[in-house]
């Protein structure tokens, strides 16, 4: 009976180990300790306290009506289970992050795709030891190097380039400016 009522809010710790970061695993082991400390606590209690023999206090107890009276008010007493009033919020929050994981796992599978068509493409192309500077320059035009119209200085870098600026120097010109 005991199993009974903390079986639903089990937890499956093995998996939940399998997201824990490694610098975080000792607090993980601490909250898991505790954690299990808690359970066998609880465990070891029985699910409703044991029935009180009133009779038999009646027979024991001399005073007239005392025992009525902690009978009454034993029966009386009712502990409150906690009202749930975060559950709404969290079931929200798990709706808006769905949508965010919606969006993200569909832009994924655009990148995938966009990933899939380059790499047909660069297996399309003539292996790279294969290659000549023409062919490099036909399928690779934006990083081909090009003597002609681009002439650049060796290791052909664009902190190595004639007329190259730094942003520090850029953002300084431009304040300058104003």
């Amino acid at each position: 009976m005991a199993a009974r009522r903390i079986a639903q809010s089990s937890i499956n710790w093995s998996a939940l180990a399998e997201r824990v970061p490694a610098n975080q695993k000792s607090s993980f082991g601490a909250f898991k300790t505790k954690s299990d400390i808690y359970v066998r606590a609880v465990l070891a209690n029985p699910e409703c306290p044991p029935q009180i023999d009133w009779a038999n206090y009646k027979k024991l107890v001399p005073v007239a009506g005392l025992v009525d009276s902690f009978q009454k008010q034993y029966e009386a007493l009712k502990v409150p289970y906690p009202q749930d009033k975060v559950s709404s919020q969290v079931d929200a929050e798990i709706k808006a992050s769905q949508s965010e994981i919606d969006a993200y796992k569909k832009a994924s599978e655009q990148r995938i795709q966009n990933y899939q068509k380059e790499i047909a493409h660069l297996k399309s192309l003539l292996p790279y030891d294969q290659m000549t500077m023409e062919d490099y320059r036909d399928a690779f035009p934006e990083s081909a190097l090009d003597p002609l119209n681009k002439p650049t200085f060796w290791p052909h870098t664009p902190e190595e380039q004639v007329g190259y600026k730094s942003k520090e120097q850029l953002e300084a010109e431009a304040q300058g400016h104003h």
